[in-house]
């Protein structure tokens, strides 16, 4: 069905965490759909004798059913099934090499890319490759070691999942989740391991071979350039209690967030670029101020007034909004897609939200739909760095104008500390 072609194109799919599980479902599910016709209709056209001893039933089906025209065309058809099939795999093995190469696994001349967007060296070493294994190697004996090879993988990544379940990562936070793990992920398992047995002794042995000589690579080529940190360790930390790993891995995976979701520093400046910014010069009543900032928001976001000022008339006296003296943060997350928001607001004078807190003279607020938490969460961790600047309460207070707030912000938030 080419489902598992998906993973190594998967960083030029446009929006994955929703089109990759979608285009996974739906081909699985059409496809199925239309093997299970097939079968119906070949077993309904064919007597018993010639079903059971035929190499082409379908062919032989096609031709009990239009004659000799559907016998050619059928066959056209598996040619041209053929050729997008061939085609599929190149696209999606030629990927491989230059993933390795970005990882330095392999020279760096595997990743380079072509104008037209393509990764000319790594699809031509593969489409040699693939030649010379097809021409040399006995058709059964490389099928049955592709196989073997392929279960091996899928046993790989059942196990991974697990590993990278337990080991209670903070920053893995896959898109979509299996269900009913980890059954399923342990049925697969037992299922490619009795699989594997099936396939004999001599494809264990060539599969073993490979990785043989995958591993000499790694130690003659890359063991030097490189720095691994697996998951299997923290699940041995949280059984143990002893920490023992560093942070590379959870590193990894925040980047990987950040990529995908695109949780950018430069789209965190464009907003702030654009977003309204508010100077009020008199003193406000905090209700006054909660409905000004309702009104900015809901024009901006398309969304009911009312529903705002209710959601930020819930933080208005909590002093955990307070996050540096004289500085607030109102934040809260709604319903919608695509929603992203801030607004900016100076009040020289201060506004008094409780009796029991300072004035505040520097709010920002932050309101956000469910599928942008991830950039949500981040633009909060940057505003609490642009906070703990010092002086920045001073520079904010005695800006001149609307203009100079922005250019205050955004100085300080190039300024803060990187994590």
């Amino acid at each position: 069905m080419g489902l598992t072609k998906v993973c190594s194109v998967a960083e030029e799919i446009k929006n994955p965490k929703r089109n990759i599980p979608l285009g996974m479902f739906l081909t699985w599910g059409i496809i199925s759909t239309l093997y299970l016709l097939v079968v119906i209709v070949t077993i309904g056209l064919l007597e018993h004798d010639l079903l059971s001893h035929s190499l082409m039933p379908i062919s032989l089906g096609a031709e009990v059913f239009f004659g000799q025209i559907g016998l050619i065309a059928l066959g056209i058809a598996a040619v041209l099934a053929f050729i997008t099939t061939a085609n599929a795999g190149l696209l999606s093995s030629s990927r491989y090499p230059m993933a390795m190469s970005k990882d330095q696994l392999l020279p760096g001349f595997f990743s380079n890319i072509s104008k037209r967007g393509t990764p000319t060296i790594s699809i031509v070493f593969t489409s040699v490759f693939m030649i010379i294994i097809i021409l040399f190697l006995d058709l059964e004996g490389l099928v049955k070691t592709a196989s073997t090879i392929v279960l091996l993988l899928f046993i790989f990544v059942n196990l991974s999942i697990i590993m990278m379940r337990e080991s209670k990562l903070r920053h893995y936070r896959p898109s979509f989740r299996s269900p009913f793990y980890p059954w399923i992920q342990i049925a697969g398992i037992l299922g490619y391991g009795f699989l594997i047995f099936q396939m004999g002794l001599l494809s264990m042995l060539l599969v073993g071979c490979f990785i043989g000589v995958g591993i000499c690579w790694y130690w003659i080529f890359a063991r030097d350039k490189i720095w691994r940190e697996y998951s299997l360790i923290h699940v041995v930390e949280r059984i143990t209690g002893e920490k023992t790993s560093g942070y590379l891995l959870d590193e990894e995976l925040r980047q990987i967030l950040i990529e995908r979701d695109d949780v950018t520093e430069k789209r965190f400046e464009d907003h702030i670029k654009k977003c309204e910014i508010i100077d009020v010069f008199k003193y406000d009543r905090p209700d006054k101020f909660v409905w000004l900032i309702a009104n900015k928001l809901a024009s901006r976001l398309k969304t009911d007034k009312e529903t705002l000022h209710t959601l930020l008339k819930k933080h208005e006296k909590n002093s955990n909004i307070v996050i540096h003296p004289g500085i607030a943060v109102f934040s809260h997350i709604i319903k919608g897609n695509e929603k992203f928001e801030v607004i900016l607001v100076r009040s020289k004078k201060g506004i008094m939200i409780s009796d029991n807190i300072d004035p505040i003279h520097a709010f920002f607020i932050i309101v956000a739909s469910e599928d942008q938490q991830s950039f949500y969460l981040h633009s909060l961790m940057w505003i609490a760095q642009i906070a703990e600047k010092a002086d920045f309460e001073k520079e904010w207070i005695a800006a001149k104008n609307t203009d100079e707030l922005r250019d205050i912000f955004l100085k300080a938030w190039k300024k803060r500390e990187i994590y």
